[in-house]
C-alpha cells in the first residue's frame, strides 16, 4: 500500500535511529526488567525519549527529539516531521486500542508516524512499525478509534479493507464516512452500526441507560411514533421484525425494553371508523398507527430524507418521503393475515390528507 507520494527527509537515518532505539530498549528489558516493567502508560514516554536522544547524538536528529506530552498525538516528535506514538500493555499479547480516527490532536508538522509498542508482560519486549501498518480495525469507546495489532500481516490493515490509504483518510474532511460505509457493507440482515458518522443529524445517545417502564407516557408514545416512522417492517409478518427497533432503542435512545413486541401488539383488536366507513377487528399495531397519524406525519416531515433513507434502506427525497413511507407500510401490511380486509394504503392516504 502506498502511503505517500512524497519522499521522507532523512528516512534511512531515521529508520536506523528507530532500530537502534528498539534494540537498546530490548537490552534494557533484559538487564533491568523489574524497572522497565514499572514504566506503564505515560511513564514510558520520557524513558523512550531519553534513549532516542542519546542515540541521536552525532546524527541529523541530534537535539531534535521532543516529548510532546499532554493529549497530543503522537507522543514524541523528531525533527518536527517524524512522530512516535508509544503504547504499552501488561498482557502477553500485541493488541490494544489506539488513537481516534479523527486525529483532532495531531501535531500539525508531523507527516510520518511510527508505533512503538511495549509488551510489559514477561518476557518484556519492544517493537516498532509504521503506524498505518498496524491498524487492523476501527472500534468504538466514546468515539471511533483504531485497533492496534503489532502482528498484523501486510495487506490486512483497515486501510486495505476500505481501499483508502492512511494519509488520504486522515486528510479527508470526513474520515469516518469511508469507515461507516465499509462496516455497513458487512452488516447482516437486522444488524446496524451503533455509532453514527458526522454526516448524520441524529442526536447522540444518552449517557444514562433507562428502563422502558420508567419512562413517562409522553416519552413512550414519542418513541413508539418514531419507531413506526423508522421501521416500516413493524407492520409486516417477519419473525425478526422487531429486531432493528430493539437495537435502535438501546444504541440510539439508551432505553432497555424487555418486551418490544408488546409495545405495539398488546391490547387486542377493535373496530376503527373513518368518516362513514367502519373497519372491523383492526389489529392493535394498526390502531396505534392510525390513532397517531398527525404526530407521525410531523416526525416524517421533520426528519431529513438522508436519515430516512438510512432507516428504510431505500432512497427517498424530501418531496416524496411521506408517500414513500405510506407505500412501505402498505407493502408490509399485505403480508398480515388479520389485515387482509384493510386497504392500508388508502386508509393512510385518507388520514394524511384529512
Amino acid at each position: 500500500m502506498i502511503v505517500s507520494v512524497n519522499s521522507d527527509p532523512n528516512r534511512s537515518e531515521f529508520d536506523l535511529l528507530l532500530n537502534s532505539t528498539i534494540s537498546e530498549l530490548n537490552v534494557h528489558a533484559q538487564k533491568s526488567s523489574q524497572k522497565v516493567a514499572t514504566l506503564l502508560g505515560r511513564n514510558l514516554e520520557p524513558y523512550v525519549r531519553d534513549v532516542m536522544t542519546d542515540l541521536a547524538v552525532g546524527t541529523v536528529f541530534e537535539n531534535s527529539i521532543e516529548l510532546i506530552g499532554g493529549q497530543k498525538f503522537p507522543d514524541i516528535v523528531a525533527k518536527k516531521y517524524y512522530g512516535i506514538e508509544v503504547k504499552t500493555t501488561t498482557q502477553n499479547h500485541w493488541k490494544t486500542t489506539g488513537n481516534s480516527v479523527l486525529e483532532g490532536t495531531r501535531v500539525d508538522s508531523v507527516e510520518r508516524i511510527f508505533m512503538l509498542f511495549a509488551k510489559l508482560a514477561s518476557p518484556i519486549e519492544f517493537r516498532c512499525r509504521p503506524y498505518e501498518e498496524v491498524l487492523s480495525e476501527v472500534v468504538v469507546t466514546h468515539s471511533p478509534r483504531y485497533l492496534i495489532d503489532m502482528n498484523l500481516e501486510k495487506g490486512n490493515t483497515i486501510f486495505d479493507k476500505i481501499k483508502t490509504p492512511y494519509d488520504s483518510l486522515r486528510k479527508n474532511e470526513n474520515p469516518i464516512r469511508p469507515i461507516v460505509d465499509y462496516y455497513k457493507s458487512k452488516l447482516k440482515p437486522g444488524e446496524e452500526l451503533w455509532w453514527m458518522d458526522a454526516e448524520n443529524d441524529s442526536k447522540p445517545s444518552n449517557i444514562v441507560i433507562k428502563i422502558w417502564n420508567n419512562l413517562s407516557l409522553k416519552e413512550k408514545q414519542e418513541l413508539k411514533n418514531r419507531a413506526m416512522v423508522y421501521f416500516p417492517e413493524l407492520f409486516g409478518n417477519k419473525g425478526d421484525k422487531f429486531g432493528r427497533l430493539a437495537i435502535w432503542l438501546v444504541t440510539r435512545e439508551a432505553v432497555i425494553c424487555p418486551n418490544v413486541r408488546d409495545l405495539f401488539t398488546a391490547g387486542g383488536k377493535r373496530d376503527y371508523t373513518i368518516g362513514n366507513e367502519i373497519y372491523p377487528k383492526v389489529p392493535r399495531i394498526f390502531l396505534n398507527l392510525f390513532d397517531n397519524i398527525p404526530t407521525i406525519v410531523e416526525t416524517i416531515m421533520q426528519t431529513s430524507a438522508f436519515e430516512l433513507s438510512e432507516y428504510w434502506e431505500t432512497k427517498t427525497t424530501d418531496k416524496t418521503k411521506l408517500f414513500d413511507w405510506i407505500d412501505l407500510v402498505a407493502e408490509h401490511a399485505k403480508k398480515i393475515q388479520d389485515a387482509k380486509h384493510l386497504n392500508v394504503k388508502q386508509i393512510l392516504t385518507e388520514l394524511v390528507l384529512k
